[in-house]
């Protein structure tokens, strides 16, 4: 393998992603589960498998090699042949279906794989080699403890349907050989993971817990509720969390609590209703009306105080004992 590092996040412009397709396997026994059916199992109210799905969502032709389950967004089923017969039986039943040049292979309980993962993978994959460097037959995620994460990977399609080829002639089958058996005779570009979390997997129920805690953590819990929202939904929404959030509490101060709330809703349909909708330039429009509103207030409370304000007496707003806006409906 190739001993070159790149970092896990493109933080340069971004380019147009190579054309590729992704290849989840999601079979497997999951005897530490008790034999649970782990990719269907909800993680921040989104099954495992839908996660994994969302971090991929510009492959051409996105397979799941396992048993038929629900996906928020549409798949190719597979089936290893025979079921059960490990993941280069899986591997070879799920590029069967796929004919991009590069193909994703993912596992399917990933909680926290994100796009940056995945586009640092084809772009690691993809790379033109320096002069007189070997093509690499693909890119595999290096955790944080150094180990290669074949599951994690983007790999040139062509090459994996050369090495399996090559170890169905020696042995006659796929089922139940190693992945390393196909990874061992590849070079591959090791992209490296700066945390634990895009290559975290939920083996265990203690793993599950884990990362059910994580998704509750203060600092990404309203991220992660909008996420899982959108896809229940089915919508297709940026959403500029602090810019809402900014924009709730000015209502709820300027206006009434309740306004918070239902202000962000009344944004958000608007955003649906206009194709392309921003939801910034709405939240800063609604902003300067929660602006006006509490100006206003201010000035019949300095009104009825005598000072003289716009909103005293004789001025444009009516002056004192005009009903306090916070408790209009």
């Amino acid at each position: 393998m190739s001993d070159t590092r790149r970092p896990p996040e493109d933080t340069g412009a971004r380019r147009p992603l190579p054309a590729h397709d992704a290849l989840v396997l999601a079979g497997g026994a999951a005897r530490r589960l008790g034999g649970a059916d782990k990719p269907a199992l909800s993680i921040g109210g989104r099954s495992l498998l839908d996660r994994v799905l969302a971090a991929c969502p510009d492959a051409a032709t996105t397979v799941v090699v396992g048993p038929p389950r629900p996906t928020v967004r549409a798949v190719v089923p597979a089936l290893e042949d025979p079921p059960g017969g490990g993941p280069l039986a899986a591997l070879d039943a799920g590029l069967r279906h796929t004919t991009a040049p590069t193909v994703l292979v993912l596992a399917a309980d990933l909680p926290f794989l994100t796009p940056a993962t995945v586009r640092a993978l084809l772009t690691a994959a993809t790379g033109t080699p320096p002069d007189g460097a070997a093509r690499v037959d693909g890119a595999v995620l290096r955790d944080a403890g150094g180990r290669d994460q074949p599951l994690v990977a983007a790999y040139r399609s062509a090459s994996l349907r050369r090495e399996l080829a090559v170890l169905r002639a020696a042995h006659g089958s796929l089922s139940g050989l190693p992945l390393r058996a196909v990874t061992a005779a590849l070079t591959l570009e090791r992209v490296e993971s700066m945390s634990a979390s895009a290559s975290f997997d939920c083996d265990t129920w203690e793993d599950v817990g884990a990362a059910r805690a994580r998704i509750r953590e203060h600092g990404g819990v309203l991220d992660e509720w909008i996420t899982a929202v959108k896809a229940e939904l089915g919508i297709e929404l940026d959403v500029d969390t602090k810019t809402l959030l900014d924009l709730a509490r000015d209502a709820a101060h300027g206006v009434a609590r309740p306004a918070a709330p239902l202000t962000t809703f009344l944004i958000g349909y608007a955003a649906g209703r206009q194709e392309g909708g921003d939801v910034a330039e709405l939240s800063r429009r609604i902003g300067a009306l929660a602006e006006r509103w509490a100006a206003e207030h201010a000035s019949d409370d300095g009104g009825a105080s005598g000072d003289g304000g716009a909103g005293g007496p004789g001025g444009a707003s009516g002056g004192a004992g005009r009903p306090d806006p916070k408790s209009a409906p």
